[in-house]
């Protein structure tokens, strides 16, 4: 294990010094994290993955592997990035263009993204929304929505517990104004324009 306080570093990650590793972190085989990478406290980088210089990772984030998160992407607390997901930070790539934009990538707090999925970049992956396995996201997804397939549509929502709620018809299409209840934790959600937990 490389020397860092209250950190893990596997021998064959490539960590650079001045990138800010938070407290009880650990990244192991292969791992790479560039100068001026941040991350939180609690996060666990798994085999191969990759973090570009500017990225800020919260705190207990986990980084399934061969997690490429480049430069533009911003992860808050509480997200899971499943194995293989992938990140773009330029929508017009060509090899022969230097001069690039990065449009910037935003997960927020508590977000699930799904193995093989693909995330095109310049989207927001609002609170606690699930990204499905193998689903190709071009716009940005609501909070505690469900989105599968390519392109990523909205099929369904999500309590905080990662359960998919059961929801009437007539509540998805606006009519209804009943609050629906998890039937896995007994959280209870109302509809709006998405979906908001009541407190």
């Amino acid at each position: 294990m490389k020397s860092r306080e209250d950190v893990f570093i596997h021998d064959t990650a490539d960590v650079s010094d001045h990138a800010v590793i938070g407290r009880g972190t650990k990244i192991w085989h292969q791992a790479q994290v560039m100068d001026g990478a941040t991350l939180g406290e609690g996060c666990n980088l798994g085999k191969g993955v990759f973090v570009a210089p500017g990225v800020t990772i919260g705190n207990n984030v986990k980084v399934q592997n061969y997690v490429s998160i480049y430069k533009g992407v911003t992860i808050e607390d509480d997200v899971i990035l499943g194995p293989h997901m992938t990140f773009t930070n330029d929508l017009y790539p060509r090899a022969f263009i230097s001069d690039y934009t990065v449009y910037e990538t935003l997960v927020r707090r508590g977000a699930s993204v799904g193995a093989n999925a693909t995330i095109v970049c310049g989207v927001t992956l609002n609170e606690y929304c699930i990204v499905a396995a193998g689903a190709v996201i071009v716009a940005s997804v609501p909070s505690y929505a469900l989105a599968t397939g390519n392109p990523g549509r909205v099929t369904g929502y999500v309590c905080k517990c990662g359960k998919r709620l059961e929801i009437e018809r007539s509540a998805r299409q606006g009519a209804g104004t009943e609050p629906v209840r998890c039937r896995h934790c007994d959280m209870v959600y109302e509809l709006q324009s998405g979906i908001i937990p009541m407190l």
